[in-house]
C-alpha cells in the first residue's frame, strides 16, 4: 500500500492548492489525499522546482557536469538556476539534520545588463514589457527576444531561409539551438543569439550565488543547460560567473554544476514522499 505520495507540479502551490500553469488544471493537495486513501499529512505538492531542488543534494557524479575545481562546503546553502520554458530559481539550506528545498520567484527580478550589448537589449525590450526580468532573455520564452533584438538592431543578419523555416514552426527555440550548434554550418545570428543566452545565465547564477553566499554549490537545472554544454564550457561562461568585482575572489570557491539527469524533479518528489513517511 502506498503510505505517502508527494507531486511536482508546474505552478504556484497556495494552501495546499496548485494552479497549473499552463494547463486549465487545479490539484487540491486533499482531494489527492482522499483519492490515494491517505491522511492529509502524507500527501505533498512541490512546486516542480522544489521537487528539483529537493534531489539536488542526493545526485550522483554521473548526473552532473562539473564547470569548475571549487569543492563544496558541507551545510551551506545550495542555489538552484533552472532556465527552461521560464526561468526557475530556488534554494536549499540546512536544518540541522538534512538540506530543505525553497522554491523563489527569483526569475521576476529585473534584468541587470552586464555590458553595452545588453543595455542596448534593455533599451529594445523595456518598451515591450516595461518590466524587463531576467525570464525575459534568460529562458525558453526569452531566447526569442534575443534573436529578435539582433534581428531589429542590425546586430546580426537573418538568413531569408531561416527566416521561412522559423515561419513554419510555432516554437523557435529548437531551430536557433540547433543552427548555433551545427559544426559544418553555424549561423552567426543564433550563435550570437545562444552565446548572449549563455553570458546572461552565467551572470544571473552568480548574482544568486552571491545572494545566498552557497559554499554547497550552484546548480543550473532545466531543459536548456544540457542542450548548450559547450557554451557553458567555454571559459568566458566562468569569468563571467566570477565577475563580481571585489567579490571574485570568493566567486572562484563556489563550484558550478550543470544537471544532466532530466528526473531530476521526480527523484525530488520521491525524496519528499520518504520524509514525509515516518515508517521509513
Amino acid at each position: 500500500p502506498i503510505s505517502a505520495a508527494a507531486f511536482g507540479v508546474a505552478g504556484p502551490i497556495v494552501n495546499g492548492v496548485a494552479k497549473i500553469t499552463n494547463l486549465s488544471w487545479t490539484i487540491d493537495q486533499i482531494e489527492v489525499a482522499h483519492a490515494l486513501d491517505l491522511a492529509a499529512d502524507k500527501v505533498q505538492l512541490l512546486n516542480d522546482l522544489e521537487a528539483m531542488a529537493t534531489a539536488v543534494p542526493f545526485l550522483l557524479p554521473e548526473d552532473v557536469q562539473t564547470l569548475n575545481t571549487a569543492e563544496p562546503v558541507a551545510q551551506r546553502p545550495i542555489a538552484v538556476v533552472a532556465p527552461g520554458t521560464g526561468l526557475g530559481e530556488a534554494f536549499l539550506t540546512w536544518n540541522g539534520r538534512r538540506y530543505v528545498a525553497f522554491p523563489s520567484e527569483g526569475g521576476h527580478a529585473d534584468f541587470a545588463p552586464g555590458d553595452s550589448l545588453q543595455l542596448r537589449l534593455l533599451n529594445y525590450l523595456a518598451p515591450q514589457y516595461g518590466h524587463v526580468s531576467v525570464e525575459r532573455v534568460c529562458s525558453g520564452i526569452g531566447i526569442p527576444n534575443l534573436y529578435a533584438f539582433l534581428r531589429d538592431e542590425k546586430i546580426a543578419e537573418e538568413p531569408q531561409w531561416l527566416r521561412e523555416m522559423m515561419d513554419q514552426v510555432d516554437d523557435i527555440v529548437p531551430v536557433i539551438i540547433q543552427h548555433a550548434f551545427d559544426k559544418a554550418a553555424a549561423v552567426p545570428i543564433c550563435v550570437q543569439t545562444m552565446e548572449m543566452f549563455a553570458h546572461i545565465l552565467a551572470a544571473e547564477a552568480g548574482n544568486m550565488a552571491l545572494k545566498l553566499l552557497s559554499r554547497g554549490g550552484v546548480y543550473l537545472g532545466g531543459g536548456l543547460p544540457p542542450r548548450i554544454l559547450p557554451m557553458l564550457q567555454a571559459p568566458r561562461f566562468m569569468e563571467l560567473f566570477y565577475g563580481k568585482g571585489r567579490f571574485a575572489q570568493l566567486m572562484a570557491q563556489i563550484p558550478v554544476y550543470i544537471i544532466l539527469n532530466q528526473r531530476t524533479g521526480l527523484l525530488g518528489a520521491g525524496y519528499a514522499a520518504l520524509a514525509l513517511d515516518e515508517s521509513l
